[in-house]
């Protein structure tokens, strides 16, 4: 008989179904405190939830310009206000573009305890007490590394970047992204923290709704428990423009009883590579394709079966 073997099938898919959307036990909160968009500024032209200073300067209808495309410019943007969530996503749109054919320095996004203090690392202090994502556009001694490239670096308040080798070594993990810089779609990238659990970060810069994994550690730095969420940038001999578009930040949480409140801490193991990770909607869209090219193949079976089965009884 067919019919227990389709059965099994059926039971198999739909369990690998939802196996594969573990990740959406853990729901999620805008946080308008750290998150901005356009206009960026009220009626008093200031901005409700973030500070900003040096060269930035900010176009209501398209931008916030860290820096502009020209020689030894510096400029930040901080939040006012801690981001104290345990597990948090931030999802940040920018653009890196230039009209030179050499350029620099590049941007970072930072997570820490300072706030607003300009300094040598890609606009802001060194020394700092955090986690940093560095957007680096220009290759100083980095060799066998294909530039732009992107690392984090978690800071105890001691260690130094230097910038002579690009901060290897105080990498904590990176990636190669060619193309980041003038990219034809929009630029993105994606941070998510779960405290003691996973630090991911993922790009989109080659395909629009398409997300690339950058790296991802099952055992994250301690992030501390006050930290600042903010941006900078730094030109030098060399220069481009560094825009923040949009800043989306949630709050994650998970349901009492889901698996993903009731995991346990990772192996400690890192990835560090570009593995292609489909938007949500396409994978909905496969998820729902899927599930009916079950079902319908449930009923053909069932269907031959049953006409098998009367043709047995004449």
């Amino acid at each position: 008989m067919r019919l227990p073997s389709l059965s099994a099938a059926l039971v198999a898919a739909l369990a690998w179904m939802v196996q594969a959307d573990d990740r959406n036990d853990l729901k999620s909160i805008t946080l308008r405190t750290h998150s901005l968009h356009e206009p960026y500024l009220d009626s008093a032209m200031q901005s409700r939830w973030y500070d900003f200073g040096g060269d930035t300067i900010i176009r209501t209808d398209s931008y916030v310009r860290l820096t502009s495309d020209r020689p030894s410019q510096s400029g930040w943007l901080f939040s006012r206000v801690p981001l104290t969530a345990t597990n948090w996503e931030v999802e940040v749109e920018f653009k890196i573009s230039g009209k030179n054919h050499l350029y620099g320095d590049g941007f970072a996004m930072w997570i820490t305890k300072q706030r607003g203090q300009q300094g040598p690392v890609f606009g802001a202090a060194d020394k700092f007490e955090g986690l940093g994502i560095f957007i680096d556009t220009y290759k100083n001694n980095r060799p066998g590394i294909v530039f732009p490239y992107v690392m984090a670096m978690f800071g105890d308040g001691h260690k130094t970047y230097d910038k002579n080798t690009d901060g290897k070594d105080t990498e904590l993990a990176g990636c190669s992204a060619r193309g980041i810089r003038q990219a034809t779609v929009p630029t993105k990238l994606r941070l998510t923290y779960i405290q003691d659990k996973e630090l991911k970060l993922e790009l989109q810069y080659r395909t629009e709704d398409e997300w690339e994994l950058c790296f991802e550690t099952a055992q994250p730095p301690a992030i501390p428990n006050i930290a600042y969420l903010g941006f900078s940038a730094e030109t030098g001999e060399l220069s481009d423009n560094h825009d923040i578009i949009s800043v989306a930040a949630k709050n994650l949480y998970s349901s009492p009883g889901s698996p993903s409140s009731t995991s346990t801490k990772g192996k400690g193991h890192t990835k560090s590579h570009t593995i292609k990770d489909g938007g949500s909607w396409t994978w909905f869209f496969t998820k729902v394709f899927l599930f009916f090219l079950v079902i319908g193949g449930g009923y053909v079976g069932f269907a031959a079966y049953r006409a098998k089965s009367k043709s047995h009884r004449f």
